[in-house]
């Protein structure tokens, strides 16, 4: 035992003369990776790298070149262009022919591409509008107040994840028109706030306040015989008094509230906008009469939220735009866009670039296209054939695509962060962390978040079936929720630890279990317990313990945290089928008062129920009927006999032990169920679906590689526990053995183990013979004072002897232990010693 301590003073002597060449290394270590840069996450595009060189080489020819009816568009909207600007010099210029990713110029009709994808989740407006903001990036406009001079294509826009506001708005219109919307891409002027992308104003979308639902107090009946209330001895003037004060005091809170809200709104509001009204922003605008679309709507697309037309966030709107047609607002807009009509078809309110039937029809309700298709005449016939109409060509975008991959990950690298006011929103990809987590909402109690208050957590595929997280940093109160699935049939789970004996509340899935139980709340010494539609109509149960006792009989291992049971309180709902007086609604167990107290349910025309009380007979007494005492209701009943009452008294004391034991298990329900959360947040594992393929072979791979590092470390745990070493270390390390070396080595290995067995033995001799010491010597003492002990002094003296003799109970096990042991101990190490490869050519020959 003397040799260890010896060789790890050598080895930290070892260590401390290479601390001069580590922190060298360390040096030119840190000078390596400050010489690296690493590209922020925000900045670096996701996904497969883009260049220009290579995507041309990829896109098709619809990219690289303009058709001849491109053509023919591209000088309709330079001519327009031309007479816009000479009619309107004081107008900011209109988006009209952007360039592509291939600095080709593109109409902007054309570069919408009607597109449904194969996802039942992407069929609806909301759904579109919060993938498209999820999955992109923003680029901010340079300026923000000048129309941007490149519009990508939706297809590259997602490939690079990343895009201005007309590409979000793009590649939204894409989508909604593909799924049957009337949708518009508007340019035009919004709020800094909403062209920034910044949300530190608004309320997070998921911070919904709990309604917390108030069950309504049912006014008793009256009835015939029930006692009536005392008259309130006021006069009306002391009541008109007190409303009077009331209502003044009412009016004082009220003022101060506002005046509260007042000063906080004036604190909370943001800096004065130079730019305000210059700020150029793209979103889209829904018209209603399709898709059950009742009113007309804006959709933030770098959000994803709805407003209003009327909203204040848009100051005003240059132009809009679908795959159709092009048209710019006449309109005046200096009061923003409350007041505008988005009449399409009236050359009044909106300009059109292209002109004719095509573009006005689609403005025109079913109703009227009807009426005008059945009402045709020669000169529109005229007009058809003098005029040849343009039509818009098809869009130039390939085909949009998203994969599975990409709907799953949804956000750039997997993950998106959202400031809002007072809140803090992460979201993640799926199986992007080890524990499953997919939303972490943190609320604050300031703007500046730096104090958090609550921590909202959500979470998928946990093989433990959590799903949701609540930790409230004041009170560090844990709230969780679990799907079905688990084996107690748990549903959720509040607690500020997981060590037994502490506050806690449980919730099941009655349905699921045997015994109906909905809820648990346990604290250090009660545990309530609430049932549901169970057969024998209980419904509450309630236990106090009392103080856990202290065994000092070193043979008796009582059940770790058991506690006595003092009192249970069971109760009952109503059974019809029996009558209210045999009917139980409360029986009270007094276990250590050695009484029972029943409570039967109240009958319809009384104010008082029936009761009765039991005191359990000890094992030398006999029962009699002054053991039971109660209250009957109707007087004139015939009283129970007293075999009556020894019967009912005896199936009380049955189904006593009977809920004695239903107890001692739901206690060690709660503890294996904390032992087992505990064991799961240790260990937290992930649940894959088998068609989950792509998932499943990443988690194959996984574990493969877990396997190989836990055989690694077993190897290199081999190696750094060689027996050998020490004793090779004095010979010189040699390569090789010789015959005489191998049998001297093994001569000192086992001469080393043996003498470390009889030091291991010493010292447990001298242990015991100390402990039988200070035994003696107290019991001498306790002989010469026993006759002017106090009864504390003689409880201390007994506590002591029975903790003292528990440990020289354990010191003899251990040593006859040792002594039986160490003969195998010694030839184990021989036959290991000979088995060695190192060794066992020479011990073996």
């Amino acid at each position: 035992m003397d040799t260890l301590p010896e060789s790890e003073q050598e080895e930290q002597g070892g260590r401390g003369e290479g601390q001069e060449e580590v922190s060298q290394e360390l040096t030119q270590l840190e000078d390596s990776l400050s010489n690296i840069c690493v590209t922020s996450p925000d900045v670096a595009s996701q996904g497969p790298s883009w260049t220009k060189e290579v995507y041309m080489s990829q896109c098709p020819a619809s990219y690289q070149v303009n058709s001849p009816q491109e053509k023919q568009l591209l000088a309709i909207a330079d001519n327009f262009r031309c007479q816009y600007t000479h009619i309107y010099p004081d107008r900011k210029p209109l988006l009209l022919c952007p360039l592509n990713e291939c600095d080709v110029k593109k109409f902007v009709c054309t570069t919408l591409r009607c597109t449904v994808l194969p996802y039942a989740e992407l069929y609806t407006w909301e759904c579109c509008a919060s993938f498209v903001a999820d999955c992109l990036s923003l680029e901010l406009l340079e300026p923000p107040v000048d129309l941007p001079g490149c519009l990508f294509s939706p297809t590259l826009v997602l490939q690079r994840q990343r895009g201005t506001c007309f590409d979000f708005s793009t590649l939204l219109c894409s989508l909604l028109l593909g799924d049957g919307y009337n949708a518009y891409c508007v340019s035009g002027y919004a709020v800094k706030e909403m062209c920034l992308r910044d949300q530190n104003r608004q309320e997070c979308p998921l911070l919904v306040a709990e309604v917390k639902h108030t069950v309504e107090e049912q006014e008793p009946q009256v009835k015939k015989y029930s006692v009536k209330p005392p008259r309130e001895l006021k006069t009306s003037f002391e009541r008109r008094q007190e409303e009077k004060r009331q209502e003044e005091a009412r009016a004082v809170l009220l003022i101060t509230q506002q005046e509260a809200q007042r000063l906080q709104e004036e604190s909370e509001r943001p800096p004065p906008d130079p730019l305000l009204g210059l700020r150029v922003h793209c979103w889209v605008l829904v018209l209603s009469g399709k898709r059950e679309v009742a009113e007309n709507f804006f959709i933030d697309p770098l959000t994803g939220k709805s407003y209003s037309t009327t909203d204040d966030n848009f100051l005003g709107i240059e132009s809009i735009w679908n795959q159709h047609n092009y048209w710019v607002n006449m309109q005046d807009c200096r009061y923003g866009c409350a007041d505008m009509v988005y009449e399409l078809g009236d050359t009044v309110l909106w300009e059109s670039v292209l002109c004719g039937s095509t573009s006005q029809t689609l403005l025109l309700s079913p109703t009227m296209k009807g009426e005008t298709e059945g009402v045709a005449t020669d000169d529109d016939d005229d007009e058809e054939e003098a005029e040849e109409e343009f039509e818009m060509p098809q869009s130039w975008v390939g085909k949009i695509t998203v994969s599975k991959q990409d709907m799953e990950r949804r956000w750039p690298g997997g993950l998106k962060v959202t400031r809002y006011r007072k809140a803090k929103l992460e979201q993640f990809a799926p199986y992007l962390l080890p524990d499953g987590l997919v939303t972490r909402l943190t609320t604050y109690k300031d703007l500046d978040l730096t104090e958090a208050s609550v921590v909202k957590e959500w979470y998928q595929n946990r093989h433990d079936q959590l799903e949701e997280r609540e930790l409230r940093k004041v009170s560090n109160v844990t709230t969780e929720l679990f799907r079905p699935g688990r084996s107690c049939h748990l549903k959720s789970l509040r607690y500020v630890t997981l060590t037994p004996d502490t506050q806690r509340e449980m919730e099941f899935y009655s349905k699921a279990r045997v015994d109906e139980l909905v809820r648990r709340v346990e604290s250090p010494g009660q545990m309530t317990e609430t049932f549901q539609d169970r057969d024998d109509f209980l419904y509450y149960r309630h236990v106090v313990f009392g103080q856990p006792v202290k065994v000092l009989i070193p043979r008796e291992t009582p059940e770790p945290g058991s506690r006595p049971i003092q009192t249970v309180v069971e109760r009952f709902h109503r059974n019809r089928a029996r009558p209210a007086s045999e009917d139980v609604a409360q029986r009270v167990f007094l276990l250590a008062e050695e009484r029972i107290e029943v409570t039967y349910h109240l009958e319809d025309d009384c104010i008082i129920p029936a009761s009765r009380t039991f005191i359990k007979p000890r094992e030398s007494q006999s029962f009699t009927s002054s053991m039971v005492s109660g209250f009957q209701v109707d007087p004139f009943q015939k009283r129970p006999k007293t075999l009556s009452l020894y019967r009912m008294l005896k199936a009380l004391m049955e189904e006593e032990e009977k809920v004695t034991l239903r107890i001692k298990d739901s206690v060690k329900e709660v503890r294996a169920i904390l032992a087992t959360r505990e064991k799961e947040e240790s260990g937290i594992e992930l649940s894959i679906s088998i068609y989950n393929t792509a998932h499943e072979k990443a988690c194959r791979n996984r574990e493969n590689m877990a396997c190989l590092a836990a055989e690694d470390r077993q190897v290199q745990e081999e190696k750094e526990m060689d027996i050998l070493a020490p004793f090779l270390a004095q010979l010189g390390a040699p390569d090789t053995l010789t015959r005489q070396a191998a049998v001297q080595l093994r001569l000192d290995c086992l001469a080393h183990l043996k003498q470390r067995l009889i030091n291991r033995a010493n010292i447990i001799q001298a242990r015991l013979e100390k402990e039988t010491q200070e035994l003696q010597q107290k019991q001498q003492w306790y002989q010469q004072n026993q006759l002017t002990m106090t009864k504390e002094d003689e409880d201390e003296y007994l506590a002591y002897c029975s903790e003292t003799t528990f440990r020289i109970h354990v010191l003899k096990r251990r040593l006859t232990r040792h002594k039986d042991t160490a003969p195998q101990k010694y030839l184990a190490f021989d036959w290991k010693l000979r088995r060695d490869p190192r060794l066992a050519p020479h011990l073996l020959s």
